[in-house]
């Protein structure tokens, strides 16, 4: 089985609320082939720092992202949610998504048939990357 680099995000939402207003875009995403949602976990922190984690049927609030279809690839587990959970602060939640980067398969491919493997990628957070930007734009070459 030949799959595409995989990434997750761990998106977080003050407070305990979900909502379904980021299904059309992620639906964009995968009609169009650009990804394949793997796996899809919501986790919740109350006041006194108690983690619940809820797989979007669970929940009427999550009703929108049951148009993502079956994503529960059983990818995520209960290490990743106490990974997500340490980063949440009370009273905050986060969807915990994994997927499959569809539009790198091509390239992939090629570097495999080229005799090279992936060795390893990293998503840099965009607070860095604007970070950077803004120091760059200073004119400041040195570090």
């Amino acid at each position: 089985m030949s799959i595409a680099p995989v990434e997750y995000l761990i998106i977080g939402f003050e407070g305990n609320r979900f909502n379904g207003d980021i299904v059309p875009a992620l639906l964009e995403l995968v009609d169009s082939g650009t990804i394949k949602v793997l796996d899809l976990v919501f986790i919740m922190k109350d006041a006194d720092g108690d983690v619940t984690a809820f797989e979007f049927d669970e929940l009427d609030e999550l009703e929108p992202f049951r148009a993502l279809g079956d994503e529960g690839s059983g990818l995520l587990n209960e290490d990743d949610i106490e990974y997500a959970a340490e980063t949440l602060e009370p009273n905050t939640s986060a969807a915990f998504l994994v997927w499959e980067d569809l539009w790198a398969a091509r390239f992939r491919d090629a570097v495999v048939a080229s005799g090279g493997a992936i060795i390893r990628g990293e998503r840099i957070p965009h607070a860095a990357v604007m970070e950077a930007i803004a120091f760059d734009a200073q004119g400041d070459t040195t570090i």
